[in-house]
């Protein structure tokens, strides 16, 4: 299991809009940002994310959460392993506890 210092710091590192701008073009729009959801078919963005609060919104589909909740649904991975990927990304190392 990853430990909880672990969790944590793959949390305060990693950036939504840099996390979700992988996967959508995001445009700024005032203190968010929009983007075509990548969850819904859709042709005006209705999938907005706060930088401020670290959360991100789909309001065609109702989805939202933080990264690790856009990693996991957008790759369709599990908990501990979207919690891989962000780490690999930002290359921290994990620590597990057992």
């Amino acid at each position: 299991m990853i430990s909880r210092s672990t969790i944590d710091q793959i949390y305060q590192v990693a950036i939504i809009e840099e996390v979700i701008g992988e996967f959508v073009h995001l445009k700024r729009s005032g203190s968010a940002f929009k983007g075509l959801s990548p969850f819904a078919n859709e042709k005006t963005p209705s999938f907005t994310v706060s930088p401020a609060k670290g959360i991100f919104k789909c309001f065609g589909c109702g989805k939202g959460g933080n990264s690790v909740n856009f990693i996991m649904e957008h790759e369709k991975l599990t908990y501990p392993d979207a919690l891989r990927q962000l780490a690999k990304k930002y290359n921290i190392a994990i620590e597990e506890d057992e």
